[in-house]
């Protein structure tokens, strides 16, 4: 069996590194798989930077949400690339940002390749938005998009939500990463008759495992003698990773615990938070190197993502992998994740006191070690190479039969 795999990024983001994570774990089971990434060239720079000058200008020369929503205007066909045609069946991931345009993706549904497509984010569902929030347009026809300025020259939203329904999505079997984001794409009316799958991300629990926490910390050069909170994201300072919530939470929790709690920031643009923060607060950087990643999450006491919008995030999973438990909000594919008071902390959505409630649970927690070791479990049963790599292997054999495919 053949599979090529489709992401814009070889490793920048949470799609690029579990699409990473997936192709490792298939080879690891026998099945042969090549991957695409757009090329950095100098006419994919300028993809990229035509299709967000295009929103700029849509948007009335308002950069706000400029980054939400993808228009898919320009792109590379690649449905005539040697490792398409020799692909048993082509599984898409994280496409945006000017690798596939809505075009290209249609002449890949022409070529009458079985093609999967795992869901990171619901743009495949909507016309433009990358995650809806509280809109339910995309249900029926997406329009005005209130990510965007009104326009009354030109919907941006409309026009792209048209285009995308000719190309006939609902061939494509599409994966939800969650069970959340499943029952939300199959209320599109973009994927209306498409068939739909939950299988998680896989992780490697041979490389992310727990560590000796004084050993990590002395890594950092943290101390030995406080709680550290770790919170980690790409981008530090996205809305929707919720840093307003964590910075609130700390607020309640100084009272009691005054000098003895530390903050642990992993990923770019810290300095806002630094200065926010009632806590000391030890910025980490962003870090790309497993090893460093492990160690980060093994320091830490427990690690806080107040996320307002997310699907399954890497980083919980990475976080329990090496035994730290979570705290987060009851929003996405969280709750999937974190079992609540069993391995971590599920709080009310947007509930800056009750993230604060989590926080202390955990760090009150007579069993430590318990706790710990039922994050281990959680992930060693539902999410290692070995279980996701059997349930898409059982996916495409499936799909090929259908399509009267041979193995």
């Amino acid at each position: 069996m053949k599979i090529v795999i489709l992401n814009t990024s070889e490793r920048t983001g949470g799609a690029a590194v579990a699409a990473g994570r997936l192709g490792k774990a298939l080879k690891q089971a026998g099945i042969q798989v090549n991957k695409l990434v757009r090329d950095d060239t100098w006419l994919n720079r300028f993809r990229f930077y035509w299709e967000r000058l295009i929103i700029f200008l849509c948007n009335h020369l308002n950069r706000k949400n400029l980054f939400a929503v993808s228009i898919a205007n320009t792109g590379k066909d690649i449905s005539e690339h040697p490792l398409i045609k020799e692909a048993d069946i082509v599984h898409l991931h994280w496409i945006n940002q000017g690798f596939l345009s809505v075009s290209d993706l249609g002449k890949l549904v022409d070529s009458g390749k079985p093609i999967v497509w795992t869901l990171h984010d619901l743009w495949p569902a909507t016309a433009i938005c990358h995650y809806p929030d509280e809109c339910e347009k995309y249900r029926s026809k997406c329009s005005q998009c209130a990510l965007q300025v009104a326009n009354p020259f030109f919907d941006l939203a409309n026009w792209t939500y048209n285009r995308k329904k000719q190309i006939g999505l609902s061939k494509i079997h599409f994966v939800g990463c969650s069970k959340w984001i499943t029952e939300m794409a199959q209320k599109s009316s973009l994927l209306e008759g498409a068939s739909f799958t939950s299988i998680p991300n896989p992780i490697d629990t041979s490389v992310f495992k727990p560590l000796v926490k004084n050993d990590s910390r002395e890594r950092f050069q943290l101390p030995k003698d406080k709680l550290l909170l770790l919170f980690a994201a790409a981008k530090l300072s996205d809305r929707r990773k919720g840093a307003a919530y964590l910075i609130e939470a700390c607020s309640i929790l100084k009272q009691y615990y005054t000098d003895k709690i530390e903050i642990v920031l992993m990923g770019n643009g810290s300095e806002e938070l630094c200065q926010a923060l009632p806590f000391k607060v030890n910025s980490l950087g962003y870090i790309s190197d497993t090893s460093t990643m492990v160690a980060a999450y093994s320091c830490a006491d427990l690690f806080v993502i107040p996320s307002l919008e997310d699907n399954l995030p890497n980083t919980i999973m990475e976080s329990m992998a090496c035994g730290t438990p979570c705290v987060g909000f009851e929003i996405g594919g969280i709750p999937e994740m974190i079992d609540h008071k069993i391995n971590g902390y599920v709080t009310n959505y947007k509930d800056a006191n009750d993230l604060a409630n989590g926080i202390q649970w955990v760090l009150e927690h007579g069993d430590r070690q318990a706790l710990s070791d039922a994050c281990v479990k959680k992930v060693q049963e539902n999410y290692t190479d070995e279980v996701i790599a059997g349930k898409y292997l059982a996916l495409y054999q499936n799909i090929l039969c259908k399509n009267d495919g041979k193995l």
